[in-house]
């Protein structure tokens, strides 16, 4: 296995991600989307999840597909970015069609970012136009760090951000993930030197760190629990491939990618986190062997989580009123 030739998610070829945020608000939206819709599925492993439109998602519902997956920050405020980019898909002539109506289906997540220093008193919410502005930057190229939903994002020790990785298989198979990186507990070793995704590192892609030489398991006092009572969690990503997978598949690789969250942070999937892992299909690859092709997926989907999750806190960028430092600068990298 390889990263794919921009180690994002979009070397899953047809995808585009969008980014917008507001850097006073301190919050932001990412949108994943294609051409034509997407199999997709979720699987939800935190205790404090924040979602819309993801009951459609499971195999045994009638919706064929989705035409875009939105991550959001703003807590529940921020799943009103789903409507921005139902508007903008809809003036586009996409989505489910029933007779003369069409209606785009978008699930969402979010993650809480509410207490992280950004100005919060809006009077009318800015998240619809977040969504908008996401989708209208959709391209196969984005940027990492502090952007989209993962703008005003934080780990237990440093600044979250958002991270995106790739994978090309032997068999041809491409799989990417994409991240808003805002979790209860550290992406970094008690040392806040080493990154716990550091074994699964491809060429430096997180800051070369290596694996920390004397791991151990007990954590320091959490950073984030001091700045904010604790409050305001969540991981929440998209795990996509070009393999032709069903919605039943989709949601195996979602349960398989939550490994790649468990490997990277510390502690993962805790009630006070909402950790959802979407998964979609472009369907422009037919398996040879389902079952085992989808094994591997899983695993890779797994590794390209993992990898993102470091890439998202590696990349993030200071800014005035920041709770929380980077990573970068708290290592003198900045």
């Amino acid at each position: 296995m390889r990263p794919g030739p921009r180690n994002l998610i979009t070397d899953v070829n047809g995808l585009r991600v969008g980014n917008a945020e507001d850097a006073v608000l301190k919050s932001g939206v990412t949108v994943v989307t294609a051409d034509a819709p997407l199999a997709a599925s979720v699987a939800v492993m935190g205790g404090a999840p924040g979602t819309r439109e993801t009951d459609l998602l499971a195999p045994d519902k009638s919706a064929p597909g989705v035409d875009a997956l939105v991550l959001s920050g703003g807590s529940a405020f921020g799943l009103a970015a789903a409507q921005g980019v139902m508007e903008s898909l809809h003036a586009a002539g996409r989505g489910f069609s029933v007779l003369s109506a069409r209606v785009p289906i978008v699930p969402a997540a979010i993650l809480f970012d509410l207490l992280n220093g950004g100005d919060k008193g809006w009077v009318v919410s800015p998240y619809p136009a977040l969504g908008q502005a996401a989708i209208g930057a959709a391209g196969d190229r984005f940027a990492l760090g502090s952007v989209g939903a993962g703008c005003g994002a934080q780990t237990a020790m440093h600044k979250g951000g958002l991270g995106s990785a790739s994978l090309v298989l032997d068999d041809g198979v491409t799989v990417g993930a994409l991240v808003a990186v805002n979790p209860m507990g550290s992406v970094t070793t008690p040392s806040g030197r080493h990154f716990w995704a550091a074994p699964f590192e491809i060429e430096g892609e997180f800051g070369g760190l290596g694996v920390d030489p004397v791991p151990s398991i007990h954590l320091p006092a959490s950073r984030k629990v001091s700045a904010m009572a604790g409050l305001g969690n969540t991981t929440i990503a998209v795990v996509a491939t070009d393999a032709a997978l069903d919605k039943a598949q989709c949601h195996r690789m979602a349960v398989a990618a939550h490994d790649g969250i468990g490997r990277a942070i510390l502690p993962a999937h805790s009630p006070m986190d909402g950790d959802l892992v979407f998964a979609a299909s472009t369907g422009a690859r037919a398996l040879d062997a389902p079952g085992a092709q989808l094994a591997g997926i899983g695993h890779a989907a797994s590794l390209c989580l993992s990898r993102a999750i470091a890439r998202a806190v590696w990349e993030a960028t200071p800014a005035p009123g920041d709770t929380l430092p980077t990573l970068k600068d708290e290592l003198g990298r900045g």
